[in-house]
């Protein structure tokens, strides 16, 4: 079995499946780190291998050639299907090889939790979990600057912030699951401030106000935010354009009721968000840019 005190080329390459808008990015910023990286997708990616990527045929050959597999998949039942199957990441490991799992997706904490101890059950404990979503978009993967929300034992939470650190600041915040309460709280926060800010332009516009002054202003006082700075050209044009998928938050923000509800916690905004978000997809904008919370509430 291989063990840290004999590390193989496995032990040092990441396996990446999920290969989408942050998957992408994120390869190329551990490609150009010189980390030893192995890619997978239903597609080929010949721009990847050019750049340096190994390519694995299936999620069986990406755990046979790499310890530690990051999934950027969109959710659970995405990697639940890539993990089985005589093509699937645990048919992978043989009968002396180890995985550790990088759930990078935005998802159920219960849900992780759950995937951990049927992977555990399955192997005898060689096949491992860490939560680690991500924050700061498109625009952060592309410059290693993303915030990286890890839950899962010390040691595997030390090595994935290792294999990850081209990407970002990966942060171990506590036990299997503390990732994604870090991520629905963050979603949260980004939900009230794309929707707060949305209204504002609205009310500003209506007004009379010159927007671009207006949140040139506010965004050097309390009003500023990361997010301000991201999305205020799009405000001031009006350009929801597909960037951040605003019905993605529909399901994160489920995530923090289910989190609330397990916490007995009884939240204000939260309720709010969620009807908003839903109404966002209802009205048929759910594939447009979060600030498209602008448009809906001009249109409501």
């Amino acid at each position: 079995m291989e063990t840290a005190a004999t590390p193989s080329p496995r032990d040092e390459t990441l396996g990446v499946i999920g290969i989408g808008a942050m998957g992408e990015p994120m390869v190329r910023r551990l490609l150009a780190a010189g980390r030893s990286t192995v890619v997978s997708s239903r597609s080929p990616r010949p721009a990847l291998v050019e750049a340096g990527a190994a390519w694995a045929a299936s999620p069986r050959e990406l755990a046979e050639r790499a310890a530690t597999v990051l999934s950027m998949l969109p959710d659970l039942p995405e990697l639940d299907a890539a993990l089985a199957g005589p093509d699937g990441l645990l048919a992978g490991l043989g009968d002396d090889r180890e995985l550790l799992v990088l759930v990078g997706s935005t998802s159920s904490p219960t849900g992780v939790r759950e995937i951990a101890a049927r992977l555990a059950a399955a192997t005898g404990g060689r096949a491992r979990v860490v939560d680690s979503p991500v924050s700061g978009g498109v625009d952060g993967a592309e410059a290693g600057s993303l915030s990286i929300m890890l839950g899962g034992e010390p040691a595997d939470a030390a090595r994935a912030a290792a294999m990850l650190a081209p990407c970002g600041r990966a942060v171990h915040l506590g036990p299997l699951g503390a990732g994604e309460v870090a991520k629905a709280c963050n979603q949260l926060v980004v939900a009230a401030t794309i929707s707060a800010l949305g209204e504002a332009t609205v009310l500003a516009e209506r007004s009379g106000l010159d927007l671009d002054a207006l949140w040139e202003l506010l965004g050097g006082g309390y009003a500023g935010s990361n997010l301000l700075e991201s999305r205020r050209d799009r405000l001031v044009r009006g350009d929801d354009s597909p960037s951040g998928i605003a019905r993605y938050l529909v399901k994160d923000l489920g995530f923090a009721a289910d989190v609330a509800e397990a916490t007995g916690t009884n939240p204000a905004l939260l309720p709010a968000l969620r009807a908003f978000f839903d109404e966002i997809v209802e009205r048929g904008h759910g594939d447009r840019d979060m600030s498209v919370a602008r448009r809906v509430i001009a249109e409501r």
